[in-house]
């Protein structure tokens, strides 16, 4: 989608203080593969929302669409009220400059499966890179946010370590810590468990459970049923581009609705 985009339906929604994120009708195709098809979806602030579903059901292709790191073809999201990626002019809307999304991305961490360290910078390296680079913050003030952030997932005796000499939790925990320097209000994590050992699932979910207690709106695109269960204020079920079921994660695992909500936790129960 470049230049413009002739919306669905015309003018922003009534501005709601504690909806952290509003997604409407949201499409998303690559080339001739339809991955999103109407997406609709809204989360508070404060709020654990987890998304379940197969593989291929769009689940983080939207998360991506969220940051504008994949550009949507139609629909609209909105961030803290902020329409995500463009500006509306009557009824249509313009792509924003990359340096205008890049400035929303700010407000967004995102945790992806893979922890995308740089190699060559220490743990504590990792984490002052943005705020010294793209928020220009003095470097003391960043060194000290970075020791507290690994300090609080747990890596104070790592600070100069670098990634090859820690574990893939470790890893993760310094990827959120390193999401968390840039003092985000909404954290996106795409399956940060999926791509560890089992036994070390838990340290990072550890983690993400004391976010959610210290009022952390996230969005978990997620397996672990448990931390959805456990944590999880919202859990939603897409499959096919769509989202299929949502409600309160106790409710939706121990009595699903949809047969195709059924079929898949009957696999991963």
């Amino acid at each position: 989608m470049t230049g413009q985009l002739i919306p669905d339906q015309a003018g922003a929604p009534a501005a709601e203080s504690d909806v952290m994120v509003r997604a409407e009708q949201v499409h998303k195709s690559f080339g001739s593969l339809e991955v999103l098809k109407g997406v609709d979806l809204q989360v508070r602030a404060g709020e654990v929302c987890c998304l379940l579903g197969p593989s291929g059901s769009g689940k983080s292709t939207f998360l991506r669409c969220i940051n504008h790191l994949e550009k949507i073809n139609a629909g609209r999201i909105w961030v803290d009220g902020e329409l995500i990626g463009y500006r509306q002019r009557g009824d249509k809307l313009y792509e924003m400059r990359e340096k205008e999304v890049a400035a929303q991305r700010r407000a967004i961490g995102m945790v992806f499966q893979r922890f995308n360290l740089f190699p060559h910078k220490t743990a504590l390296e990792n984490v002052t890179e943005a705020p010294l680079l793209v928020r220009k913050e003095k470097r003391t003030e960043a060194r000290d946010r970075a020791e507290a952030l690994l300090e609080r997932v747990g890596l104070s005796d790592k600070l100069h370590s670098y990634p090859s000499q820690l574990s893939g939790g470790q890893q993760q925990r310094v990827a959120i810590a390193r999401a968390l320097a840039m003092q985000p209000k909404l954290m996106l994590f795409d399956e940060p468990t999926s791509a560890l050992d089992p036994e070390l699932v838990g340290e990072v979910l550890d983690v993400m459970k004391d976010l959610a207690r210290d009022g952390m709106t996230m969005i978990v695109v997620t397996h672990e049923i448990g931390f959805a269960r456990e944590v999880g204020d919202s859990l939603v079920f897409m499959d096919g581009g769509v989202v299929v079921e949502q409600g309160s994660p106790r409710e939706v695992i121990a009595a699903p609705k949809h047969d195709r909500t059924k079929a898949f936790l009957a696999k991963v129960l």
